[in-house]
C-alpha cells in the first residue's frame, strides 16, 4: 500500500530490448531484471537539458503535457551527466534510484507511462518508425526470418537534413532527405479518422515525432505543401501549450539559429555500414538505397575488370568552340562582376565558382561547352569610383580588371573567355549589338517615352545613378534599400518612392527633377514573357528562389522599365532625341554576354541565336534574377530575332561571414585578393565555399568550421585514403599495383562505388593475395574520386592522378557517357611517388586569420600566415639563447628527445589512442625547441612540407 506523497513508477524492464534498440536507448545494467516496479517519493527525478537542443524538444514538451512531478536542470552541450558515458548525452533522465535514461523515446515513454497513460500498441510501433526509418534510415537485406537479415547502412537521416538546412541552407537537399518518411507519414495520416497519430487525444507517438520534425517543418523554407495531412497534424499538435512552452524553453524565440552552437558541436551525420568503417558526409537523397540484384553485382564487377575503354577524344580545348551537330551544345554564363568592387568569398560563390564546378563537369562529360564571363565596366559606379581614386573611368577598369582577372585564375576558374566591356574592341561590338537590339525594340513599338522624376545631388551636381542613393523602402521599411530595389523584400524600386532619400557620395538629401526617358514596355511582354518562363521553368534546371522571386514580379503585374541614363559613361543611345544619354546598366550589362561572345568568336551567333541547339545556363546570385529572368529575355523576346533565352537559371542565396556582412572599408571579411595571402590552398577554398553554397537560405563563412572540414573532411578522410592506398602500392608491392583477383565482397563494393558513381552524375547531370586485390581495389577507388573531384578541386585531382600515374584520360571515360567505374590501374601498374594532400590548419593559424579579416586588419606584408608562428613568448628566449649555447644541457636534452622519440613511435606501432599520442608529440616537439635553445641555434620552425598521417 503506497502513502500519499509515494507514486508507483513503471519498470524500464517493460520496454522490450527491440524496442529500446530502436529507441538507442541504455540503461544501467544493475537495474534488477526481475524488478518490475519501484517505489519512490515525489519529486525525486531529475531531467537534464540544455538549450538549442533539438532532442529535448521531446522531453520538455512530454513532462509539461503529462504534469509528472520532476526536477529540471538546465546544463551545457559539453556536460557530461551519465558518468559511465564516454561522451556527453542529453537529455537525461536521472531516476530515484539514481539509474539514467538517457534515449529522448524512452524518456517520454518513461513519463507518459508514470502518469498512467501506457502506450497502445499503434503508438509504440510509431514510436519504433520514428527511431528506425525518421531518425535513423536502417537498410536490410534478406529473408522474414530475424536471422536473415542483414543491416546494410545506418543513416542518421533527420540529423542529416537539420545539419543542411540550419548549417547549410540547403532546403532543397533537406526535404529530399525527408521526402520518404514524410511521404509515409502522410499515407498513415490520410487513412485516420482521428484527429491525432491513434486516437482522439494526445499520445506519446504525437509529442515524440512532432518534436522530431518540428526544427524542419516549422522552418520557412522548408516546404510541406505535398502533404496536408502532415500539415494539418503538425499544427494540431504545435498548438498545445506544452508544446509552445517547449519550444520557447529549448529555441528562445531564434528559431534555427538557436540550435546552430548544439549543431556545429556534433560530429557530421554519416552512412555506417555494416560492413565497413563510417564513410565521409553525404548528401543524399531517399531513393538512394540501392539492394542490388547478383546479376547487378555481377555486371559492375566485369564493367571494371574490363578496365578503361578506348578514349580518342582530346583533352585539350580547340578554341573557338562553336555549337555541333550531334553534340550537347551547352553555353554558361556568370553574372558579370561590377569591375570597381574586389570580389569577396559570398562574389566568388555566387556566380564564378558555380558555373565553374557546373563547366568542368560539363567537359569532362565530353559535352560541347563554352563558358563566358567578364567584368561590367559602364555606369556610375565606375563613375564614382574613378572620381574617388583621381583617375578616368577607362583607368578604373583597366586597374579593376587585371585584379578581377588575378583573382579568379587564383582560384582557378577555368573561363572560356573572361572579356570586358570597355576595351575598343568589345565596345565595338557592344554598340552594334545593343543599339540593334535597341532599334528592333523601337520598330516593334515595345519602347515608350515618358518624362520622369528623378533625385539629383545639387552639391555633387548630377544626377544620382540608382545605386548612388539609399533610403527607405517604401514597401518593407528597411532602411539600407538602394534606388533601384530593396535587398530585403526584393521589390523594384524608383529611387523617387524612397522615404529619407540620401547621396551615398556626400550624404546631402537630394531634390527632384525631371528629365525624359526611355521605358521597356514589359507590360505589353508580360503575355510572351509568360509562355516562355512555363516553358522555361519546367523544362529546364531553375533553382527555387528564381522561380518565386520570377514570379513575385509577375504576380505584381509587370510596369514599364526605363532603360536610359545620364550618364556619360556607358553605352551611348543611338535615337538622336537621346543623344546626351546612356542605356540603363540593366537593359545593357546582359548584353554584355553576347558582346564578349562576339569579341571571343566572329561566329557568336551560332551561340546566342540558335536555342534549337544550345542550351543555355545563368550563374547567379538571387539579386540578378529579376534581371536574367523577366528584363532581359523581354529585350530578346521583343526584338524578336531568334536569340537563344535562358533555360537554366541557376541562383543562389548570400554568403555572411561570421553572421556578419562583408565590407572592405571595415576590413570585415576575406575578399578575392587576400585570399592567396593567407597560405591555404586555393583548392581548400574552393572545397570549403562550395560545401558552404547558399542554395536555400543564407549561410556564414565560419574560419572554425573551415578548420574542421579541412582536418576532417579533407586531410584524415580523402587524404588518408588516397595516401594509405598509394602508401601500401608501393611498400608491399614493389609500387606496382597487384594483381586483382575479385572476391564477393569486393564485387558488392565495387556495385555499390558504381551505383555511386551514377548518383553522382545524375545529381550534376540532374593472405597476400587477398591483401593485393584490397590495395588494387583501393587504388582504383581512389583514382575514381580524382576524377569526380576534378570539377570542384581541379588540382588535388590532378596530384592524384599524378602520384598514381593514372592515364590522362581516366576522367573522361569514367564520367563519359552513362559513367561507369572501370578498372583503370590494371595489375603491374606502377605507383609514382605518394605524398601527402592535405596539411592540418592549426587553431593558433585560424585564431591569427580570424582576427586578420574580423575588422582589424594588419598590412599584408606583416601578415605572412602561410606557416603557423610559434607562441609570441618563446621570442625572447630565442633570441637570447642565439647567443648562449649550453653543451651540458645540450646533451641531457638530446637524450631525452632521443627517449621521447622512441615513446612516441612505439605508441604509433601499438595503434594507441589519438589524443594519447598527440599528447606525447606535444612533449616531443617541446623538448626539440629546448634542445635547440640549448645548442645555440633558433628555435623557429622551418616551413613545415606536412605531415604524413
Amino acid at each position: 500500500m503506497l502513502e500519499d506523497n509515494e507514486m508507483s513508477f513503471p519498470s524500464l524492464t517493460k520496454f522490450s530490448e527491440t524496442k529500446l534498440l530502436a529507441m538507442d536507448c541504455q540503461i544501467d545494467n544493475a537495474i534488477p531484471v526481475s524488478e518490475r516496479s519501484v517505489t519512490v517519493r515525489r519529486g525525486q527525478m531529475k531531467l537534464f537539458v540544455s538549450e538549442g537542443n533539438p532532442h529535448c524538444l521531446k522531453a520538455l514538451a512530454v513532462l509539461e503535457l503529462t504534469g509528472v512531478k520532476c526536477d529540471v536542470q538546465l546544463v551545457s552541450h559539453e556536460e557530461k551527466v551519465v558518468p559511465f558515458l564516454n561522451r556527453p548525452v542529453l537529455p537525461v533522465l536521472l531516476l530515484p534510484n539514481e539509474q539514467h535514461l538517457f534515449s529522448p523515446n524512452a524518456i517520454c515513454q518513461y513519463l507518459f507511462e508514470v502518469a498512467g497513460k501506457e502506450a497502445s500498441d499503434g503508438s509504440s510501433q510509431l514510436l519504433e518508425w520514428e527511431a528506425t526509418e525518421l531518425q535513423v534510415r536502417i537498410g536490410r537485406q534478406g529473408g522474414n526470418n530475424v536471422n536473415d537479415v542483414v543491416i546494410t547502412h545506418i543513416r542518421p537521416a533527420l540529423l542529416q537534413a537539420l545539419h543542411m538546412l540550419a548549417l547549410q541552407g540547403k532546403s532543397s537537399e533537406a526535404g529530399a532527405l525527408l521526402k520518404g518518411p514524410l511521404g509515409w507519414l502522410e499515407q498513415y495520416l490520410s487513412k485516420r479518422t482521428t484527429p491525432f497519430l491513434t486516437e482522439e487525444t494526445v499520445a506519446v507517438a504525437d509529442v515524440v515525432l512532432w518534436a522530431a520534425l518540428y526544427p524542419t517543418l516549422s522552418h520557412p523554407a522548408f516546404e510541406a505543401g505535398e502533404f496536408p495531412s502532415v500539415r494539418g497534424w503538425f499544427e494540431r499538435v504545435g498548438q498545445l501549450p506544452a508544446c509552445e512552452a517547449a519550444v520557447q524553453r529549448v529555441l528562445k524565440g531564434k528559431g534555427l539559429d538557436a540550435l546552430k552552437n548544439f549543431l556545429q558541436k556534433q560530429p557530421a551525420p554519416h552512412i555506417q555500414r555494416r560492413d565497413s568503417p563510417p564513410s565521409a558526409n553525404a548528401a543524399e537523397t531517399e531513393d538512394s538505397e540501392p539492394v542490388m540484384s547478383e546479376e547487378e553485382i555481377e555486371a559492375a564487377a566485369q564493367t571494371f575488370s574490363k578496365g578503361l575503354p578506348d578514349c580518342s577524344n582530346s583533352t585539350q580545348k580547340k578554341h573557338p568552340i562553336l555549337p555541333q551537330e550531334g553534340k550537347r551544345n551547352v553555353l554558361v554564363t556568370s553574372a558579370l562582376p561590377y569591375v570597381n568592387n574586389v570580389p569577396h568569398l559570398g562574389n566568388i560563390i555566387g556566380c564564378v565558382l558555380s558555373a565553374d564546378v557546373f563547366a568542368r563537369y560539363g567537359r569532362l562529360r565530353d559535352w560541347n561547352l563554352l563558358y563566358v564571363c567578364g567584368t561590367d565596366e559602364y555606369g556610375t559606379a565606375t563613375e564614382n569610383k574613378a572620381r574617388e581614386e583621381g583617375l578616368t573611368p577607362q583607368e578604373i577598369c583597366d586597374k579593376y580588371h587585371a585584379v578581377h582577372s588575378t583573382i579568379y585564375k587564383w582560384f582557378q576558374i577555368d573561363f572560356d573567355y573572361f572579356g570586358r566591356t570597355t576595351t575598343q574592341r568589345q565596345t565595338e561590338y557592344e554598340t552594334v549589338i545593343s543599339q540593334n537590339i535597341f532599334w528592333r525594340l523601337h520598330e516593334r513599338g515595345y519602347l515608350l517615352e515618358d518624362t520622369v522624376e528623378q533625385l539629383r545631388c545639387e552639391n555633387c551636381q548630377r544626377f544620382l545613378a540608382d545605386r548612388f542613393v539609399e533610403g527607405v523602402c517604401p514597401h518593407c521599411r528597411y532602411p539600407e534599400a538602394r534606388g533601384d530595389q530593396c535587398d530585403k523584400c526584393g521589390r523594384l524600386i524608383n529611387a523617387v518612392e524612397l522615404k529619407e532619400p540620401q547621396c551615398k557620395v556626400c550624404r546631402q538629401t537630394p531634390v527632384v527633377r525631371s528629365s525624359k526617358h526611355l521605358f521597356l514596355d514589359l507590360p505589353k511582354l508580360e503575355g510572351e514573357l509568360e509562355q516562355w518562363l512555363d516553358k522555361s521553368t519546367s523544362s529546364g534546371d531553375w533553382t527555387a528562389n528564381a522561380k518565386h522571386i520570377t514570379r513575385s514580379w509577375l504576380r505584381d503585374g509587370l510596369k514599364p522599365r526605363c532603360i536610359t541614363r545620364d550618364l556619360q559613361w556607358g553605352t551611348p543611345v543611338p535615337h538622336p532625341d537621346y543623344k546626351d544619354k546612356v542605356f540603363y546598366v540593366w537593359f545593357d550589362a546582359p548584353i554584355g554576354y553576347l558582346s564578349i561572345t562576339a569579341n571571343y568568336t566572329s561566329e557568336w551567333e551560332k551561340w546566342w541565336k540558335n536555342p534549337q541547339q544550345v542550351e543555355l545556363y545563368n550563374f547567379m546570385a538571387k539579386d540578378n534574377v529579376p534581371f536574367h529572368s523577366v528584363v532581359f529575355p523581354c529585350s530578346l523576346l521583343g526584338a524578336q530575332d531568334n536569340y537563344t533565352l535562358v533555360n537554366n537559371l541557376v541562383a543562389t542565396e548570400y554568403l555572411n561571414y561570421e553572421d556578419t556582412k562583408f565590407s572592405k572599408s571595415r576590413g570585415v571579411g576575406v575578399f578575392g585578393d587576400m585570399a592567396k595571402d593567407t597560405g591555404i590552398p586555393s583548392d581548400v577554398w574552393r572545397f570549403y565555399l562550395l560545401y558552404l553554397r547558399p542554395e536555400g537560405q543564407d549561410s556564414a563563412f565560419s574560419w572554425a568550421d573551415m578548420a574542421l572540414k579541412n582536418n576532417s573532411e579533407l586531410l584524415n578522410n580523402l587524404g588518408n585514403f588516397i595516401n594509405r592506398a598509394g602508401m601500401f602500392v608501393g611498400k608491399f608491392f614493389d609500387g606496382r599495383v597487384p594483381e586483382i583477383v575479385l572476391q564477393d565482397e569486393d564485387k558488392r563494393l565495387i556495385a555499390q562505388v558504381s551505383w555511386e558513381l551514377k548518383q553522382y552524375i545524375h545529381l550534376l547531370d540532374k593472405v597476400r593475395r587477398r591483401a593485393g586485390t584490397v590495395t588494387g581495389v583501393s587504388v582504383n577507388v581512389a583514382c575514381l574520386l580524382s576524377a569526380m573531384l576534378e570539377p570542384y578541386m581541379p588540382t588535388v585531382s590532378q596530384t592524384i592522378r599524378d602520384q598514381l600515374q593514372a592515364p590522362a584520360h581516366c576522367s573522361s571515360a569514367m564520367l563519359g557517357a552513362d559513367g561507369g567505374f572501370f578498372c583503370s590501374l590494371s595489375a603491374g601498374h606502377p605507383i609514382g611517388t605518394v605524398s601527402p594532400l592535405f596539411q592540418k590548419l592549426e587553431s593558433e593559424q585560424i585564431d591569427a586569420l580570424r582576427k586578420r579579416f574580423g575588422g582589424q586588419q594588419v598590412p599584408s606584408n606583416t601578415a605572412n600566415l602561410a606557416q603557423p608562428k610559434p607562441p609570441t613568448a618563446a621570442a625572447p628566449a630565442a633570441n637570447a639563447s642565439a647567443t648562449a649555447a649550453n653543451p651540458v644541457r645540450a646533451k641531457q636534452l638530446a637524450a631525452a628527445v632521443a627517449e621521447q622519440g622512441d615513446k612516441v613511435r612505439a605508441l604509433k606501432s601499438q595503434k594507441a589512442a589519438k589524443d594519447v599520442i598527440t599528447a606525447e608529440v606535444t612533449k616531443l616537439l617541446e623538448l626539440k625547441k629546448e634542445l635547440a635553445l640549448a645548442e645555440g641555434k633558433n628555435p623557429e620552425p622551418s616551413p613545415q612540407k606536412g605531415k604524413k598521417k
